[in-house]
């Protein structure tokens, strides 16, 4: 006669709770943003543009400069907004925020060539799954549980009268 036992799994881990994994994937889309306006000053005639006062045909100004700021903070007050709000709010935040940046991330296709297809359909396809499981992740938030008001114990003498 075999016996068998269940042997803990020593890769095994206990699922992840919700706010990190929403401040880990916060990160890496801020990682994959920056990491992507840096590579494409590689792209010919991005530097020279921006040396001639130009970003994307627009006159770089003051204003440019911070409304593209403010675009590149959202997501980076996002790490913390996401360990830090109250559940409900963090959840509707990070609903309505991963929301508007996919069309937002989908803009920076605009005037691309085929040449560099590649390039913007990997960066804006990983940046729109990881919005697409920002999304879930916060749609899919567990709710709490109710909790006994006493605990319940089979000796009478033991019960806690409220």
């Amino acid at each position: 006669m075999t016996t068998r036992t269940n042997t803990p799994n020593p890769l095994d881990n206990a699922p992840l709770p919700v706010r990190p994994r929403l401040a880990a994937a916060w990160t890496s889309f801020v990682f994959l943003y920056a990491y992507v306006d840096i590579l494409n000053f590689y792209k010919p005639g991005v530097l020279d543009g921006i040396l001639d006062g130009l970003i994307w045909r627009f006159d770089i100004s003051s204003t440019l400069v911070t409304i593209f700021l403010v675009s590149v903070s959202i997501p980076a007050l996002m790490v913390v907004l996401s360990m830090t709000l109250p559940a409900r709010v963090n959840r509707v935040t990070n609903l309505v925020v991963a929301a508007l940046l996919i069309p937002y991330s989908l803009f920076n296709a605009a005037g691309a060539t085929w040449e560099w297809a590649a390039f913007y359909g990997i960066s804006i396809g990983i940046e729109v799954l990881l919005l697409a499981f920002i999304l879930r992740s916060a749609w899919a938030w567990p709710r709490a549980t109710a909790v006994p008001a006493a605990p319940v114990t089979k000796d009478p003498r033991q019960q806690v009268s409220v």
